[in-house]
């Protein structure tokens, strides 16, 4: 049913009334709450699914996110990212930062200005070809969620056809910093040197590092007070970046005594985001939790903040990258690709967050979690170990006006326990050599408290890590030097640059995988399936 003529709709929570979008103009302003009444926003003919919801597979060559309630298109509708871009909040002027695989410079995140690169500090980067490229296709994935916007993203926005690409923060830019390798491989001490670059270079070079998105996250085997990749973590929440974490993956999350939700998303501080499914419907009873969603395991175990949606979303493809080559039956079409998981939830609660600080630009860490946790929903018939209160709702964060300064009062991580500990069972390897004990990628002891530590240009942790110039919108410099590299060795597996030979990148193509790890496989990287 489509209404233009400015009435309301009460028992399917439909009001109209006007807002200021960019450039001070005033439009009909739309609100729509899926309220278990199948809706159209005005002005956009989409049409109506039933319980049956989409085709699970899409045919590659014939997707159109047209007719698939799962694309961005329908999704911005459906959570209610439009409501925010109907007032003129889109995230322009937030930055946020993504510690995860890397960005690749494909259709819909390779405008001028869209992507800052920081330094990349993945085992990829010393090859010159291979430096900032996303060679495994996560992070890039994650980096479209949160802030995609193609071409013809044209404003209105919430008006452009479902095939121009949007994530739930157009105007947001990525920050990207790339730690994980092809196959997803990355040391915990190098994710920890990441998040003390994004504190320390927050407001650099015309900066402005609000968020960090980590859909990563290990199943470490201590207290979050102690553990270093927490600490670290919450460094940056205490900076004033509000940090989100996937609540990471059920199964990995278990056993070997890991606490329910991953680590860094077990400290009480940060947002830590499950996911949940919405079974291809506009109708919100039959919405789900993820069956990939990690939950408190334990009476007492920290639960997620809430739930995002997170499952078979649309997001942008990097042809020939390690998740497109092992998992075809994620493909939609040519520019696309399905995945589901935990990641996937938190770069859409990063995104969120983008427009909520653009709206409310004072807004601490705290407030930003209070607010989000006090809008949220509840999912009929889900267990609140795995939901919290709920999941996340972005109709009433758009009018919702924040409250007072909240501080949250858990003890603080001191980081002074194991990075072993912290790495819990994932490992990268060189030659069949794990990297183990307490020291970090360079073979240098990792002290208790380094996690704190700062940068002092390129250096970390007393290693050349990267360059600290700035060049256009990149650092650059030279990287992890063949000098840092000799002589620091895994027990007893040194490194050197014949390690690299047989990795190339040719254009858009990939082909062998040097580094190994555990990282990926449904773990570390938390998202549930490509497909």
């Amino acid at each position: 049913m489509i209404f233009t003529d400015g009435s309301k709709l009460a028992d399917c929570g439909v009001n109209l009334g006007s807002a200021t979008v960019p450039g001070g103009a005033t439009r009909t302003r739309r609100f729509v709450r899926r309220l278990g009444c199948a809706l159209v926003v005005v002005g956009v003919a989409l049409p109506i699914y039933g319980g049956t919801g989409v085709s699970a597979a899409p045919a590659a060559a014939s997707y159109n996110p047209s007719n698939d309630l799962y694309s961005m298109k329908s999704l911005t509708e459906m959570i209610g990212a439009t409501e925010f871009w109907h007032q003129g909040f889109t995230g322009a002027g937030i930055d946020v930062a993504v510690i995860d695989t890397g960005v690749a410079p494909v259709k819909g995140l390779d405008a001028a200005g869209k992507v800052v690169h920081g330094p990349d500090l993945s085992l990829e980067s010393q090859v010159p070809a291979l430096t900032r490229l996303d060679t495994n296709g996560h992070g890039t994935f994650m980096a479209g969620l949160i802030a995609g916007k193609d071409p013809e993203l044209t404003w209105p926005y919430e008006e452009a056809p479902a095939t121009a690409y949007r994530g739930i923060a157009p105007d947001a830019r990525i920050v990207s910093l790339k730690v994980g390798t092809a196959d997803g491989g990355v040391d915990v001490t190098q994710v920890i040197a990441a998040i003390n670059w994004v504190v320390d270079h927050k407001n650099d070079n015309g900066l402005n590092i609000r968020v960090l998105n980590l859909s990563y996250g290990t199943n470490s085997t201590q207290s979050y007070i102690d553990d270093p990749l927490s600490h670290a973590a919450e460094r940056a929440w205490r900076a004033g970046i509000v940090v989100v974490a996937a609540a990471g993956n059920t199964g990995y999350q278990r056993g070997a005594s890991a606490p329910g939700l991953a680590d860094p998303a077990y400290n009480p501080f940060v947002i830590a985001v499950g996911g949940y499914d919405t079974k291809g419907t506009r109708e919100e009873h039959d919405d789900t939790v993820g069956s990939y969603s990690a939950s408190a395991n334990v009476r007492g175990a920290r639960r997620p903040d809430f739930v995002a949606v997170g499952s078979r979303l649309q997001g942008l493809r990097v042809p020939n990258s390690f998740i497109d080559s092992q998992h075809g039956p994620g493909r939609l079409g040519d520019r696309y690709f399905r995945g589901s998981g935990t990641s996937e939830a938190a770069a859409i609660t990063s995104g969120t967050i983008a427009l909520l600080l653009q709206k409310y630009p004072s807004l601490t860490p705290d407030q930003v979690k209070k607010l989000m946790r006090y809008d949220t929903r509840p999912l009929v018939g889900a267990n609140p170990a795995a939901t919290g209160p709920g999941a996340m709702n972005l109709w009433w964060l758009a009018w919702e006006r924040p409250q007072n300064t909240y501080p949250q009062n858990f003890i603080p991580a001191t980081g002074r326990g194991s990075v072993e500990r912290s790495r819990g069972k994932d490992h990268v390897s060189l030659n069949g050599v794990q990297l183990k004990g307490e020291i970090d990628i360079f073979g240098k002891p990792f002290a208790p408290g380094t996690s704190g530590s700062s940068w002092s240009g390129g250096q970390w942790n007393g290693s050349s890590w990267s360059g600290s110039s700035w060049s256009g919108s990149s650092w650059s410099g030279s990287s992890w030097s063949g000098s840092s590299w000799s002589g620091s060795s895994w027990s007893g597996s040194s490194w050197s640059g014949s390690s690299w030979s047989g990795s190339s990148w040719s254009g858009s193509s990939w082909s062998g995988c040097s580094w190994s790890g555990s990282s990926w496989s449904g773990g570390t990287w938390a998202s549930g399936s490509w497909a």
